[in-house]
């Protein structure tokens, strides 16, 4: 918004100085702007969900008898502080976001649509006593059916070129050394896959491949929030890596938005790309602010309305940066997690009720083991820190 009024004022004679256009500088006001409105709007917010008693649900003494132990005393701790980060973002982002960029309204709708149905979630947990919310299956259902549209938007021609008129359609530009460089337009670029520490793409899922990048965009998007969810456990776990994979999924935006930078780290230019950037940071920042209550002893948990959209727009974002590995190492704390569940449930299910693990997901584990939540949440951050730094050194090490 204030892009176009910057424009507006330019037209009638103003200087305006250009730094504010540049996405480095939209980045970092981004980020400070959600950081800081998160921050103050906070006590009001928590106030507020005190007042409509929105209490925190916990495992059961016949699920969990030590989980339930150790968490009894949360359970009148307000959630849905969801809602408190995408607010904040949304302000931010109306602020410093380039509203005609396609790749703006993609994870708008992402953080719309993924962040009703976790407060849809939410809500009937609170609303009915003894209610788990939605149904698994419905809540998957509906992450599917969106992964899927998403999908088909990026890999069937006719509906990327529909809205060229209003919204221009991403492209990409590939070095090849005979020719220089070669556009590649929405469906040929978003095929190619892309690991860390290796040149060039992996695999190009085109042609009678394409089918397999369709299911691998819904098993990105929908596995990554719903990793975030499963994180989201402990006071101030999944919002500290949350911070930390945001930022170096941004630093890749970033860099991809420049083309004698991506020539440089021979990576892939794509074109707008700096606004995939300025939507991350905007969500560091918040998800920064969030912690300032989220944080042990917790104020304010996030709940599925946060968790949901949050790991969609990582999803989402990889996706569009054609960084899915990237996004897989960087947040290799959400895969443990969400990999955790998948074991427990199978070995319980095909191994005779057997458990690998003493509880899942992981984080609860370690608290089984008699870890305090703050040493299992500052291990885990360490942990995401440490592969954060392994995805960045990707960019110089293939």
């Amino acid at each position: 918004m204030l892009l176009l009024f910057a424009e507006f004022l330019r037209e009638l004679g103003w200087k305006i100085p250009l730094a504010f256009t540049y996405f480095s500088t939209r980045m970092i006001l981004a980020a400070a702007t959600a950081l800081l409105l998160t921050i103050v709007l906070g006590p009001r917010f928590i106030k507020k969900l005190y007042e409509l008693k929105i209490g925190q649900s916990i495992r059961s003494v016949e699920e969990c008898p030590l989980l339930a132990e150790l968490h009894g005393k949360k359970k009148d701790t307000p959630t849905m502080g969801g809602v408190l980060i995408l607010s904040s973002m949304a302000i931010s982002l109306l602020l410093w976001m380039d509203l005609s960029n396609v790749f703006t309204w993609i994870l708008l709708l992402t953080t719309v649509v993924l962040g009703f149905l976790g407060g849809r979630d939410d809500y009937l947990k609170l609303r009915y006593k003894n209610s788990k919310g939605l149904k698994a299956k419905k809540k998957m259902l509906c992450q599917v059916g969106f992964s899927a549209l998403i999908a088909l938007y990026l890999l069937y021609p006719p509906l990327t070129k529909a809205g060229e008129k209003i919204f221009k359609a991403p492209t990409a530009k590939e070095q090849v050394k005979a020719v220089g460089t070669k556009t590649l337009a929405t469906d040929e670029y978003i095929v190619r896959f892309y690991v860390p520490f290796y040149k060039g793409p992996v695999a190009t899922l085109d042609g009678s491949l394409k089918i397999l990048a369709f299911f691998l965009i819904i098993f990105v998007i929908t596995g990554s929030s719903n990793a975030v969810n499963l994180t989201d456990g402990l006071d101030g776990l999944a919002a500290g890596c949350l911070v930390m994979v945001s930022l170096v999924l941004g630093l890749f935006a970033f860099l991809s938005n420049h083309i004698d930078l991506a020539r440089y780290l021979n990576i892939l230019y794509i074109e707008g790309s700096g606004e995939i950037a300025v939507y991350l940071l905007t969500l560091a920042g918040a998800a920064l602010g969030f912690l300032w209550y989220n944080g042990y002893p917790a104020q304010v948990f996030m709940g599925d309305t946060g968790s949901l959209a949050l790991g969609g727009i990582l999803g989402v974002s990889s996706v569009l940066l054609c960084r899915e590995a990237i996004l897989a190492v960087a947040g290799a704390i959400f895969v443990a997690e969400a990999l955790s569940v998948i074991l427990q449930v199978l070995s319980y299910r095909y191994r005779n009720k057997k458990r690998i693990f003493l509880c899942a997901p992981l984080h609860h584990h370690f608290e089984y083991k008699g870890w305090p939540e703050t040493k299992v949440v500052i291990r885990f951050w360490i942990v995401s820190l440490l592969f954060a730094i392994i995805a960045v050194s990707s960019l110089k090490l293939q």
